[in-house]
């Protein structure tokens, strides 16, 4: 494995690989993740909430394309339901070629927590904020598309459904699909630092996000935007099991990230201090 110091320097980050892919190695991703993760700890406050209130926006843009793809279409069918994944990917996009801050995907921030070079408390006021501020990002863009009119046709109808739905899963699925969707998103946010160029990222992110929505997984500030977005079409659903679905979603994506691949990458590669 490398040396901190020769890893750290941009002239060494860059040295030809001998694969002949144009890309960073996984020691080399996990390195750069870690350092990513004390960055994003060290962001002031009112940047980060920035950030954050952008991320929610963003991923809250690609729900509202995926409604609209799954217009009108059975949704139980599969090619259509990766239609809608490759357009639900215009959120990951903007967050990571764009610049934001997104709870699910700094859930790869607790690499830098267990090398202590990011402390337990300063991990959690980053997922605080951002959390919040990506709360805020969807629920505006949604109040923003319930004055747009589009939600009161055929988009409003699959809005609702899309809530509905949601709505309607026990603890235990939405736990599970939480924690299988922020598997997938950590992995694309992982792979995104192999590229070396903005076209790489975002063949990156486009696989792993299309897998999710494909297989009916569940990602909480996805679920900031779909909810209230289904509510404002005339949903039905109790408030009561929309709250339910957040908390559930939020938690199992907690561990699919940080534990699932956070983690386990952290024991793939010990020697990165």
């Amino acid at each position: 494995m490398l040396s901190d110091r020769k890893l750290r320097h941009p002239a060494a980050m860059r040295q030809p690989n001998p694969t002949g892919l144009d890309a960073y190695k996984p020691a080399e991703i996990a390195q750069l993740v870690e350092t990513a993760g004390v960055a994003k700890a060290a962001l002031p406050a009112l940047q980060m909430l920035t950030l954050a209130i952008l991320a929610g926006a963003f991923i809250g843009f690609g729900g509202a394309a995926y409604t609209m793809v799954m217009t009108g279409v059975d949704s139980a069918y599969g090619p259509a339901r990766f239609l809608g994944g490759v357009v639900f990917s215009l959120g990951l996009i903007l967050v990571i070629v764009g610049g934001a801050e997104l709870f699910t995907g700094n859930a790869l921030m607790t690499m830098a927590a267990v090398d202590r070079r990011v402390t337990v408390a300063a991990l959690l006021r980053n997922w605080g904020l951002v959390y919040l501020g990506n709360a805020v990002g969807a629920v505006g863009l949604a109040l923003a598309f319930g004055l747009t009119g589009l939600l009161d046709g055929p988009m409003g109808i699959m809005a609702a459904r899309i809530a509905d739905a949601k709505a309607a899963l026990g603890p235990v699925e939405a736990f599970t699909r939480g924690a299988l969707c922020n598997a997938l998103v950590c992995l694309a946010v992982w792979l995104t630092f192999a590229a070396r160029t903005a076209a790489g990222k975002i063949l990156a992110i486009l696989w792993p996000i299309s897998g999710f929505v494909l297989l009916g997984l569940e990602h909480s500030v996805a679920n900031m935007y779909l909810l209230p977005q289904g509510l404002l079409a005339g949903s039905t659903a109790p408030a009561t099991a929309l709250a339910t679905n957040i908390l559930w979603v939020t938690l199992g994506n907690v561990l699919g990230g940080a534990g699932g691949v956070a983690l386990a990458y952290r024991l793939a590669y010990p020697d990165l201090r």
